[in-house]
């Protein structure tokens, strides 16, 4: 499965978010600490607006480590609200059903992710759950904006 792996990265390195799709089984489910658990069509939505988003702009990854069911990731963006450099460093585990990936879970410190992202605020509040749970909430706004404008 190691092959998959490498072809998701490949079409986000490229934002190429279909080619990423394409590797996620209809039975998906993704969670990382920014948007918790998506399933099915709105895990994919994610990647689509992500790569939608960061079209034209200073967005990098680059990944390594790749076994049969992990990898290790980096993403180098500039995040829009705050204008802030982002380099956030993520390790994913991948679960297969069918040759696909039908379980993608990344994890990450949120905490030095909101340090990097907003400065400040992100360093007092980026620790706790209020943080966690009002990103979550802004991630999912975002996220069915995108799906109404794309449905």
């Amino acid at each position: 499965m190691k092959e998959v792996i490498q072809q998701f990265y490949q079409s986000f390195q490229q934002l190429d978010a279909e080619g990423m799709v394409k590797c996620y089984h209809k039975e998906v489910v993704f969670e990382d600490p920014a948007f918790g658990r998506l399933e099915g069509v709105r895990a994919a939505n994610m990647w689509r607006m992500l790569c939608d988003s960061q079209k034209g702009r200073d967005f990098a990854i680059k990944y390594t480590k790749v076994t049969e069911d992990s990898a290790y990731w980096e993403a180098f963006y500039t995040f829009s609200p705050t204008g802030r450099k982002v380099h956030n460093k993520i390790i994913a585990q991948f679960e297969f059903k069918e040759g696909l990936i039908v379980r993608h879970t990344d994890f990450f410190d949120l905490h030095r992710w909101a340090k990097q992202a907003m400065g400040f605020k992100g360093a007092i509040l980026g620790w706790s759950e209020y943080f966690k749970k009002k990103l979550r909430q802004q991630t999912h706004r975002m996220l069915e904006k995108y799906e109404q404008r794309h449905s």
